[in-house]
């Protein structure tokens, strides 16, 4: 079966190379990212063992076996992408191969070889292949976050190179709601590329830390690369902007191969897993959604795809930031049952909680996105599953046990069980007759929370760029009371 889908896709990339047409090189693209991804989905298993000898490898914790699988098989996948993009290079100029001048004679500017677009693709591809290859070294290497963090920033150096050489734009189209007060257009100058720094380390580390569960690394990249590629078949047909429409097509020139292999990489991934794909694919991921976001200028649009990779980085900020403990590997764990239950941290004893942790806690806690638990109380933390709500409890802060919520499990961590034996008293907090409005809650929790947490941020760390805001609401706040 596999022959046979090769031979039709060589059939069908023959055809699209001997057509004439306004989109024969998507044709084109569209067809050898069906090739690629048949190839990496041979080729997958077949590399499996070569993996394991060289000790790339990993138990999966969250089957009853916990069976030694292959890591780090991102690579592959990786490599027959840039040999893809490599084999298609000449296409998108193969106009300029059938007779036409390099350099026009009477005006070099008319009928010019579009070096800037080549120099787009080459400066896209070695943003794309460095961070592979630092992405193949943090496998290897198990580096450090405070290291690897600026890793995406290295990496996307030649992109920024070539924006700024190529005299990229640096203003950005406001929203309709603001135009009125700022103009459609703002120009951020130096500021554009210090943002579009930060969105390729977002998009790459966002990737790597919503992971740990069979597939969702594949699984979110081919989400998000099918919307970007919806998004992008939105404005090639029948759109007059000729240099809107180049540079859609130039976003579906890296995107639809990515698709294409990443497809193959779920396809041995998914539940139950028999491979994993290592940070090198969730850094191959990210710089590529990253750069067809920035060189097809829909950067904006690209962040709406991120949205819960957005809320993820936010939840996980108290973590990311060491304001409460963060584990090795966060991820849900198995019960007896063989069943995922919710991750579960018990705080370092030698390192205290600080109190921008605790009013994180609070916080959070308020919100009904995670569970915090004493243990020095009543009833067996078992019985907690019976309780319909996360904010029936009230929580000391001495020594808590945190519980984060999620979708896959109803009932706490077994690790959380037998670390000790908790009980828990039931709360002065009890559902009424005159059961509060959702307005009232969140004034009498949320509020309070908010303001104690910037009054200590603006007290503490007054160089913290959050710090205006913590002055700005403590402002308001003192404003709206001093008012009859």
């Amino acid at each position: 079966m596999g022959i046979v889908l090769v031979v039709m896709s060589a059939l069908s990339l023959a055809a699209a190379i001997t057509s004439r047409g306004e989109h024969t090189t998507l044709t084109i693209s569209i067809v050898m990212s069906i090739i690629a991804g048949l190839c990496a989905h041979s080729c997958l298993p077949k590399l499996r063992d070569t993996f394991l000898k060289a000790n790339l490898s990993g138990r999966d914790l969250l089957k009853r076996d916990k069976p030694l699988l292959p890591e780090t098989m991102g690579l592959p996948v990786a490599i027959i992408y840039l040999i893809t993009l490599f084999l298609f290079i000449p296409f998108p100029f193969i106009n300029w191969f059938e007779g036409a001048n390099l350099v026009h004679e009477d005006d070099p500017t008319v009928g010019t070889f579009p070096y800037n677009k080549l120099g787009e693709i080459l400066s896209a591809i070695l943003a794309i292949q460095s961070m592979i290859l630092l992405g193949f070294a943090d496998d290897v290497l198990d580096v450090r976050w405070r290291y690897k963090v600026w890793f995406p920033a290295i990496a996307g150096i030649p992109l920024m190179i070539f924006y700024y050489t190529n005299k990229g734009v640096t203003y950005v189209m406001m929203p309709v709601q603001l135009r009125p007060y700022v103009g459609d257009l703002v120009d951020l100058g130096p500021l554009y590329y210090v943002y579009m720094a930060m969105l390729i380390i977002f998009c790459t580390h966002s990737i790597n830390i919503l992971a740990g569960i069979n597939g969702i690394e594949a699984g979110q990249s081919v989400v998000i690369g099918v919307s970007v590629i919806c998004n992008d078949l939105l404005y090639i047909f029948n759109n007059p902007d000729r240099a809107s429409v180049e540079a859609h097509l130039f976003s579906l020139y890296f995107i639809i191969p990515f698709v294409g292999v990443t497809c193959a990489l779920l396809w041995h991934n998914w539940f139950p897993a028999r491979l994993f794909v290592g940070d090198t694919f969730c850094y191959f991921a990210g710089m590529t959604l990253a750069v067809v976001g920035i060189l097809g200028h829909f950067s904006k649009t690209l962040l709406l795809f991120f949205l819960p990779q957005i809320f993820n980085f936010v939840y996980s900020c108290p973590q990311l930031f060491r304001l409460v403990e963060c584990p090795r590997h966060r991820m849900p764990r198995l019960n007896d049952q063989g069943l995922l239950q919710c991750s579960t941290v018990r705080p370092n004893d030698k390192k205290p909680m600080g109190k921008l942790g605790n009013i994180a806690l609070k916080l959070l806690r308020a919100l009904g996105l995670l569970k915090v638990f004493e243990p020095t109380e009543s009833i067996p933390l078992q019985q907690e599953q019976s309780h319909p709500s996360p904010m029936l409890d009230v929580v000391k802060q001495e020594e808590p046990q945190i519980s984060s919520s999620s979708p896959t499990a109803s009932t706490p961590s077994a690790a959380a069980v037998n670390t000790f034996t908790p009980t828990k008293k039931e709360l002065e907090f009890t559902h009424q007759e005159d059961t509060p409005t959702p307005r009232s809650y969140l004034d009498a929790t949320v509020v309070p929370t908010l303001l104690e947490g910037m009054k200590l941020l603006a007290s503490e760390r007054p160089s913290d760029p959050l710090a205006f805001l913590g002055h700005f609401l403590l402002s308001r706040s003192n404003e709206g009371k001093q008012q009859p």
